[in-house]
C-alpha cells in the first residue's frame, strides 16, 4: 500500500516501521541496507521530535503540539519526510512537500 507513494513526483524511497523501530517494508531506488538505515533514522528522529514537542507544550502552555503530525528534514538536494511510522526520501527539485505530507497522512490513517 505504501508503494503508491513512489508514484509521487520526486519520491525516491518509502519505508514503514513498527513503534519499536523494527523495519517492516521499504521500496524505492535505494539498496535494502539504506532503506533499513532510513527506517532507523526515522524512528530515532521521531522520538526526538516527540520529546521536543512535549517540552514545547509544557513550557509554552500552548495546546495542539502533541502528538506530532509529522516532521521534515530538508537538505540541499534531498528531503526526508515522515508521518507516524512512515518515512520517505524526496528529491527537492522534483517533489512537492505539501502533497507528499498529505499523502503520508492518508497512508498513516489507513
Amino acid at each position: 500500500m505504501i508503494k503508491r507513494l513512489l508514484a509521487s513526483d520526486g519520491v525516491l524511497a518509502v519505508c514503514s516501521f513498527r513503534d519499536d523501530g523494527a523495519h517492516l517494508e521499504g521500496y524505492g531506488f535505494m539498496p535494502d541496507e539504506m532503506l533499513r538505515a532510513l527506517t532507523g533514522f526515522a524512528h530515532e528522529y521521531k522520538r526526538i521530535v516527540q520529546g521536543n514537542q512535549d517540552q514545547l507544550s509544557m513550557f509554552t502552555q500552548m495546546r495542539g503540539w502533541t502528538p506530532p503530525g509529522g516532521w521534515i528534514v530538508r537538505g540541499k538536494l534531498l528531503t526526508v519526510c515522515s508521518v507516524a511510522n512512515l518515512v520517505c526520501v524526496v528529491e527537492n527539485a522534483e517533489g512537492h512537500l505539501n502533497t507528499i505530507m498529505r499523502e503520508l497522512q492518508e497512508l498513516a490513517r489507513s
